[in-house]
C-alpha cells in the first residue's frame, strides 16, 4: 500500500542496524512497541525476532491491518477456500459503497468503477455475516477483511491517497478486484494489537523498546484514508462534500498548537527502556524542539539519513525529491 510516511525502505537496513546497534543484536527477550503503526511494516519488521509486539494505531483501517500481520502468527486452516468463495459470489447491487463512492449509485463519486464497488459491498457483506455466524474466528475475519482492503486498495481510482477521487477512470482502477491473500509472518510468539489513542494506551503498557512515528505535518491519516475506515468499519453514516467523508479523528500531532505538549506527554508516561522517534526535517517539530523534550528523560542521540519523499501532492515537482529522515533515540531514565 502506497501510505503516507511509510517505513518500508527505512525498514530494509536503516531502522533495525540503528535500534540493535543501540539495543543489543539479540532482541529475542525484548517486547517492542510501535504505537503509530499504520500499515504495521515497523512492527512486521521486528515480529519474528522480538519475544512480543505491541502495535496500535488510532485508525480502525490501520487496526484491521495489524490484527491480521502483527497478531495472526499461525497458519489459518480453509483460507484459500474461503477466498476463492469470496471472489466467486454473486454481486449485491445496492450496497453501501456502490451506492455512495461509484458513479453508478450516484452519479458523483468515483472511488472505485461500479463492478469493483458492488464487489466490494458484496465481499464484505459476506465476511461479516460469515463472522456473526460463526463460521469463521476472528483471526480469519481479519486476515479476509485485511485481505480485502489491500485488494481494494490497489484498484482505487486515486492518486494515491482517498482526499480526492480521479475524473476518470486510470489503469489499475479499470482491472476487475480479486482478493488476493495478506500473507502474515509465522512464529511461535502471541502478539497484542490495539486500537487507542497512543497518549492513553501508553499509560496502560511497557517493554523495551518503544518506537514512535506520529504523524509529522497537517495531513490528518483519518480524512486522507477514510474510504479504508468506510470499508473497514461498514457501517452507514451520511457521507460529506465531494468526497464522501465521514467524521475522523484529528490527531494533535497534526497541529503545531498542540503537538510539542502531547509529545512530551507521550514520552513523559512511557514506560520503557529505550525510545525511538522517526521524524523528518519537514515536520511541525525542529530537531531542537525533539532533543530539548526527550533530554529531559534520559540519555538522547540522533541518527539520520536521507529520504525519497511522499509523491501525492499536488505541488510535488516543486519539492526536493528527498528529505532528511532522523531517528532520535532516548535510553530513558
Amino acid at each position: 500500500m502506497n501510505y503516507i510516511g511509510s517505513k518500508l525502505k527505512l525498514c530494509q537496513n536503516f531502522l533495525p542496524t540503528t535500534i540493535k546497534s543501540v539495543c543489543g543484536e539479540d532482541l529475542s527477550q525484548k517486547t517492542f512497541c510501535d504505537i503509530f503503526a499504520g500499515t504495521g511494516i515497523v512492527g512486521r519488521t521486528f515480529k519474528t525476532s522480538v519475544k512480543k509486539v505491541i502495535s496500535n494505531d488510532v485508525e480502525y483501517y490501520s487496526y484491521v491491518l495489524n490484527k491480521n500481520y502483527i497478531e495472526n502468527h499461525r497458519e489459518l486452516q480453509n483460507k484459500d477456500d474461503l477466498l476463492d468463495e469470496l471472489n466467486n459470489l454473486s454481486l449485491i447491487e445496492d450496497g453501501f459503497i456502490y451506492k455512495n463512492y461509484c458513479l453508478g449509485g450516484n452519479g458523483e463519486r468515483q472511488y472505485f468503477s461500479d463492478r469493483n464497488g458492488k464487489k466490494i459491498d458484496t465481499m464484505r457483506t459476506a465476511i461479516e455475516t460469515w463472522k456473526q455466524e460463526g463460521r469463521i474466528s476472528d483471526n480469519l475475519y481479519y486476515f479476509l477483511l485485511c485481505s480485502l482492503l489491500e485488494s481494494a486498495d490497489k484498484v482505487a481510482n486515486t492518486a494515491s491517497v482517498y482526499g480526492a477521487f480521479l475524473k476518470n477512470l486510470k489503469k489499475s482502477a479499470q482491472k476487475e478486484l480479486i482478493l488476493e491473500p495478506a500473507e502474515y509472518e509465522l512464529n511461535e510468539n502471541e502478539h497484542q494489537v490495539f486500537n487507542k489513542d497512543a497518549n492513553e494506551l501508553i499509560k496502560e503498557i511497557e517493554g523495551d523498546i518503544l518506537y514512535l512515528d506520529p504523524p509529522y505535518n497537517t495531513r490528518q491519516y483519518g480524512a486522507n484514508y477514510h474510504m479504508l475506515n468506510t470499508i473497514a468499519e461498514y457501517k452507514p453514516f451520511i457521507p460529506s462534500g465531494k468526497t464522501g467523508l465521514r467524521k475522523y479523528t484529528r490527531s494533535k500531532y497534526c497541529s503545531a498548537a498542540s503537538v510539542k505538549e502531547e509529545f512530551e506527554n507521550l514520552i513523559k508516561n512511557a514506560n520503557f527502556n529505550y525510545i525511538f522517534l522517526s521524524y523528518n526535517n519537514e515536520g511541525l517539530m525542529s530537531v531542537e524542539d525533539v532533543k530539548s523534550i526527550m533530554s529531559k528523560y534520559g540519555k538522547y542521540g540522533l541518527a539520520q539519513t536521507d529520504y525519497q519523499r511522499f509523491k501525492a501532492d499536488a505541488n510535488r515537482f516543486n519539492k526536493a525529491d528527498s528529505t532528511v529522515e532522523y531517528l532520535h533515540i532516548l535510553e530513558k531514565n
